[in-house]
């Protein structure tokens, strides 16, 4: 008995330390997913946008006011419970290509390099009106009827259609009469 008992422990044992590796957390890929042997191949002076496609694929994006900045942003995540999800590796390459289209600088950043930014609790005033809730409640009654087209008729004059002066779709389908 003293045997099966300490089979069924370390068979427990063995399923628990195992299970840890079924609840550690799978890396997601995002971005652009470059090497850096890919990037390394690219020499200011000598290589081309088109090099740059090549060998990287398009950028995640350009500059904001500049063309001829290419940014390759690549981060690997994972899920946190009840959280953001966690950075495990972050990577930026910054490529400045000249007018002609000739590279002129390569830059690589890590998450080291990061600025953290941080939220602004202010509110950005709008212009208009303040009106409380009774007002929000209270401001639609009465407005919108949707037999006022129908009560309208004008008498029965040329081209008013069926049912009133309207014509024309959407009107109940007093322009649709023959």
């Amino acid at each position: 008995m003293t045997r099966f008992s300490t089979a069924c422990g370390a068979l427990a044992a063995v399923f628990v330390i195992s299970g840890c590796s079924v609840f550690a957390p799978t890396p997601i890929p995002r971005g652009s997913l470059i090497e850096a042997d890919d990037y390394n191949q690219l020499t200011p002076g000598t290589s081309t946008r088109a090099d740059a496609v090549d060998l990287l694929g398009s950028p995640t994006t350009k500059g904001a006011f500049d063309d001829n900045t290419w940014i390759y942003i690549s981060m690997t995540t994972y899920m946190k419970p009840l959280d953001f999800p966690g950075i495990d590796k972050q990577q930026v390459v910054v490529l400045k290509f000249d007018g002609a289209g000739m590279l002129q600088s390569l830059r690589t950043l890590n998450r080291k390099d990061s600025r953290s930014v941080a939220m602004i609790s202010k509110v950005t005033p709008t212009p208009g009106t303040s009106i409380n809730i009774l007002q929000q409640i209270l401001g639609n009654v009465g407005r919108y009827n949707p037999m006022q087209n129908m009560m309208n008729s004008s008498g029965g004059g040329t081209g008013t259609g069926m049912m009133g002066g309207n014509s024309g779709p959407g009107h109940f389908g007093a322009g649709n009469s023959l």
